[in-house]
């Protein structure tokens, strides 16, 4: 599975200014968007799972990053750490009260920064995470953030098999979403995310 990540970069650094400004980055483990922190002085990577943060840590060889990003193994609601920015990336819709670890994260920083999938996205059907996706974008948008932008890309995936593994782990109502994949190779489904500051 892959999606035109440099894109999803490009959209963000055009969307807000990181230069010498210090970050939270919330949910940040994988390591798929550490290009965003080039620019920045330097990035708290925030995750909940040692996992995720042992493959951003991979990500991080030999990127020229290592020294600007400081991983953070915490749950969120504990974090006390303080940034010019903190950002969710694609993570607020898996907060338990996305209004709540909206309230902390104004606690931390000066500016919110929201990277997730956006309302109606059919990747986000597709998991299973589409009542969650709105449910975040309701507590974003009765805030009023000072600017929303929404994009589209897709999601690659070679073969069925390839898509199955993707979406195994999150139960039986995506497997049965995906069937109209089966024995299809080298498809696309379309995923709508957007960016919110507040």
């Amino acid at each position: 599975m892959a999606t035109d990540i440099k894109k999803i970069i490009g959209n963000l650094l055009a969307f807000y200014d990181f230069p010498n400004k210090t970050v939270i980055s919330v949910g940040a483990g994988g390591g798929q968007m550490v290009e965003y922190g080039r620019p920045a002085r330097r990035v708290f990577a925030v995750d909940n799972s040692r996992e995720a943060l042992a493959a951003l840590q991979q990500r991080l060889a030999g990127s020229g990053l290592e020294k600007k990003f400081s991983l953070v193994h915490c749950d969120f609601s504990s974090c006390d750490l303080n940034a010019d920015v903190l950002a969710f990336e694609f993570c607020l819709h898996e907060m338990p009260d996305p209004a709540a670890a909206i309230a902390h994260a104004r606690k931390l920083a000066g500016d919110i920064l929201v990277l997730d999938h956006w309302p109606g996205s059919e990747w986000a059907f597709c998991v299973s995470e589409e009542e969650k996706v709105a449910r975040s974008w309701e507590a974003l948008n009765s805030i009023q953030p000072r600017k929303t932008v929404m994009y589209e890309t897709v999601q690659f995936f070679k073969d069925y098999e390839e898509l199955y593994r993707k979406v195994l782990p999150m139960g039986d109502v995506s497997i049965g979403r995906i069937r109209p994949f089966i024995g299809r190779t080298d498809f696309t489904i379309p995923m709508s995310y957007g960016f919110a500051l507040l």
